[in-house]
């Protein structure tokens, strides 16, 4: 739900509520590798595989990639799904709290060109 924000708003107690939302949405995303797993998943538009993320993602070691891949599940951020089959699969995608994340990851795209321009110039 998109709402416009009165950015002159004298009430300093509202202010501070957007602070602290922004605060913790900015929690749920820190992390060396939560927005390139992010990205991953958006660019993927389908669930994906462990071993293809692990691929796609350069540096990254295997712990850490469970590691960040659990922080977003418990966030509700990402969905994992494991198959009952050997050898394991266990595949992950966005959930709707994750895809809702994508206007806001654009304007942070947008925004991140638009700086590099700027310092470029």
């Amino acid at each position: 739900m998109a709402a416009n924000r009165e950015w002159n708003c004298e009430d300093p107690d509202r202010r501070r509520e957007w602070a602290a939302s922004t605060t913790e949405t900015l929690r749920v995303l820190e992390g060396k590798w939560k927005i390139i797993i992010l990205c991953q998943l958006f660019a993927a538009k389908k669930p994906i595989r462990f071993s293809e993320l692990e691929r796609l993602i350069d540096g990254v070691n295997q712990k850490m990639l469970i590691q960040q891949l659990k922080q977003l599940e418990a966030d509700g951020i990402v969905h994992r799904t494991v198959f009952p089959q050997v050898p394991p699969k266990v595949e992950y995608r966005l959930t709707e709290a994750g895809y809702a994340l994508g206007p806001s990851m654009q304007a942070l795209i947008e925004w991140a060109e638009r700086r590099h321009a700027f310092s470029t110039t």
